[in-house]
């Protein structure tokens, strides 16, 4: 899966706070999230992360 710096992740699950966005702020082995809804940071590894995805929301780019 091609998850990078800045994209929006549509999670499967909700967080507790009842959002299913988390903005990817780090990736690699780990990815550090941020939820879209309450600004709560967490670390979870890359194959829980990847298993729970249910889309990924690249940023637009902005055309000069």
């Amino acid at each position: 899966m091609d998850i990078e710096k800045n994209d929006v992740l549509l999670m499967k699950k909700e967080h507790p706070c009842g959002s299913r966005e988390m903005l990817v702020m780090r990736s690699g082995m780990d990815f550090r999230l941020k939820c879209k809804g309450c600004g709560h940071e967490i670390m979870i590894p890359r194959s829980k992360a990847e298993k729970n995805v249910k889309k990924v929301i690249k940023p637009e780019v902005e055309n000069p």
